[in-house]
């Protein structure tokens, strides 16, 4: 074989990718509420979704419900609101921000419990 008759094409992500998903460290966050959630009670399932637009997560209380809180990411917002925002269980939006960490806190706070002497 020689070198120009070969039949390699390109990457087909080039330009703009064809779906938005999650970056290890993201996910890895993202997860590790999860997994702390499961071990309080509170949720039992998740769901992700990667479109061409938007990166979902999901995390239910019974497999059967709608989701108990949604976590998305939507680079096309980054420089408005920021890109994650927390939905609620009706589709309201509780909490909007350019860094994670930020929009999971309303979450995270309800692991805190307060212990008393």
């Amino acid at each position: 074989m020689r070198f120009g008759d070969s039949n390699i094409s390109a990457f087909p992500q080039q330009g703009t990718p064809s779906q938005v998903g999650f970056e290890r460290r993201e996910l890895d966050r993202i997860l590790n509420l999860y997994g702390r959630m499961v071990a309080a009670g509170h949720w039992k399932d998740y769901a992700m979704d990667m479109r061409r637009d938007v990166a979902i997560f999901a995390a239910f209380r019974r497999a059967s419900e709608r989701p108990q809180i949604r976590i998305e990411k939507r680079p096309a917002e980054c420089n408005r609101q920021g890109m994650w925002s927390l939905h609620g269980e009706q589709g309201q939006i509780l909490k909007r921000g350019h860094d994670l960490s930020g929009v999971l806190a309303p979450v995270e706070r309800k692991l805190l419990k307060l212990v008393s002497d």
